[in-house]
């Protein structure tokens, strides 16, 4: 059993991971300056809060275009709280968290106030995910991301949002509401 609190206390803010970043500062800070919250998804964040345990590393392409979103959300949110843990730093959370025995990233555990786990969502959007495993034995890696990054652009975070959402506020997406 993880202790979300102790993790949580320990975790990086957003930011300091940002500025220790060595591969993709870049892209993650251009990203996140680039990024519009919907006006939805403002709306939505439940009067409780939505406290995000992230699960990364600076080098993922999909992090870079998912996890800006997030904390552009917490930016823009007195009710979010982002907060990141390096996958090869914390095998013991990461090994809780495995896609098809993967240890796949980014992973977001969504937390209630008293840091109990509400779901996870990850590595990336459930359509692109479905589509990244459909091509990767047919199509080189070096068509297979282009293609991702395009996806990633034309859907602005809008899927990973309502995803996340849907793990804060399950019976709101289960109705068909706007997350």
């Amino acid at each position: 059993m993880l202790d979300f609190r102790a993790i949580w206390r320990d975790a990086l803010t957003y930011d300091r991971f940002v500025a220790e970043s060595t591969k993709n500062c870049e892209l993650w800070t251009g990203v996140y300056r680039l990024a519009v919250v919907p006006r939805w998804a403002l709306d939505g964040v439940p009067t409780e809060g939505m406290r995000l345990l992230v699960i990364v590393e600076d080098w993922c392409g999909d992090a870079s275009n998912t996890v800006p979103l997030l904390a552009k959300l917490a930016a823009e949110s007195p009710r979010v709280e982002v907060k990141v843990v390096r996958r090869d730093e914390h095998p013991e959370i990461m090994d809780q968290y495995l896609t098809g025995g993967s240890r796949s990233i980014p992973i977001i555990i969504a937390l209630d106030a008293h840091y109990n786990e509400l779901g996870h969502w990850g590595p990336r959007p459930s359509e692109l995910q479905a589509f990244v495993m459909a091509s990767r034995d047919t199509v080189p890696k070096a068509e297979l991301y282009p293609q991702v990054r395009r996806w990633y652009a034309r859907d602005r975070g809008e899927t990973t949002l309502r995803e996340v959402f849907a793990l804060v506020l399950p019976t709101r997406a289960a109705e068909g509401g706007s997350a």
